[in-house]
């Protein structure tokens, strides 16, 4: 195992390792399932939500100076309509949630605890600002897909681990460019869901 460490980091903080986060979340988002095709521009600016909001955090996992891993999360009231419609939709209290938006890690820094410290350091902030439930939502890939690696093992096991379920009827729809196709398409997003202590 590689020698990390964590910085965690809030609103502004962020802004000196917005382009590492960038390129990191561009490198890990190609592969299976997210297939992603991203830019540089689209992800500093996607970033920038993080910047600007004072409930946002951002764990790293630095390798030295390398970015190496990066997980992102905010109060769910300052997230895209995308990701609060389906709760203000079931009528549900979008104040009382935490927004665990995506978590990235290279390949040969995984297996050895960063995954569970970006959870901890996300779920405190959650807790820091009143929150109840702490929530992530996950594309959905039919078994057959044909990028889909012989190997590929779904998280769902680690995050029940963690403490979080899947909601059946939370699911939102977000667009992107796969890396084998000429055009966007929305992909189906599953929420899970962890109630806090």
């Amino acid at each position: 195992m590689k020698t990390t460490r964590v910085l965690t980091l809030r609103g502004a903080e962020l802004e000196p390792w917005l382009e590492h986060v960038a390129a990191l979340r561009i490198r890990v988002f190609r592969d299976f399932p997210y297939l992603y095709d991203g830019s540089l521009e689209y992800e500093a600016r996607y970033l920038r939500t993080y910047v600007e909001t004072d409930t946002a955090v951002c764990v790293l996992a630095l390798d030295g100076d390398k970015v190496v891993g990066a997980s992102t999360g905010l109060a769910l009231g300052d997230e895209t309509e995308a990701f609060r419609k389906p709760f203000e939709q079931a009528a549900l209290d979008v104040d009382a949630y935490f927004y665990c938006a995506e978590s990235v890690l290279l390949p040969e820094y995984r297996g050895g605890g960063l995954y569970k410290a970006f959870f901890s350091e996300r779920e405190a902030q959650a807790r820091a600002l009143g929150k109840r439930y702490s929530v992530f939502c996950a594309v959905q890939r039919p078994e057959d897909h044909p990028l889909r690696p012989a190997d590929y093992r779904p998280l769902d096991e680690i995050w029940h681990r963690f403490g979080y379920e899947p909601c059946p009827d939370l699911v939102t729809g977000f667009n992107w460019k796969d890396i084998d196709q000429p055009v966007e398409s929305e992909k189906p997003m599953q929420f899970y869901s962890k109630v806090l202590t």
